[in-house]
């Protein structure tokens, strides 16, 4: 248990940082698995709707992706990579 009054400060922000940071990762993970269920689709049933389907959830990823990178949730290069690890899954 915190001591002095700045630790029981500090506590306070810890716990909102890590309810927010929490927020986040759960925000891409979600993202990330609508984008590889609609690869998954692409891959059986192969047409030019489907492939948008897959374009418009990347970009959706990304968006979420750069939004933990602004608020400093994830390091701008651990986003870059996984990124990157996501468009070579439709290519």
């Amino acid at each position: 248990m915190p001591q002095t009054k700045s630790h029981i400060k500090n506590s306070k922000v810890i716990l909102r940082n890590r309810h927010l940071n929490r927020k986040y990762k759960l925000l891409i993970k979600k993202a990330i698995k609508t984008y590889l269920f609609s690869v998954k689709n692409i891959s059986s049933y192969n047409t030019q709707e489907n492939l948008n389907i897959c374009i418009n959830n990347l970009s959706i990823v990304y968006k979420t992706i750069d939004k933990a990178v602004k608020r400093k949730v994830l390091h701008k290069n651990t986003a870059s990579r996984k990124k990157s690890r996501l468009a070579n899954i439709i290519n």
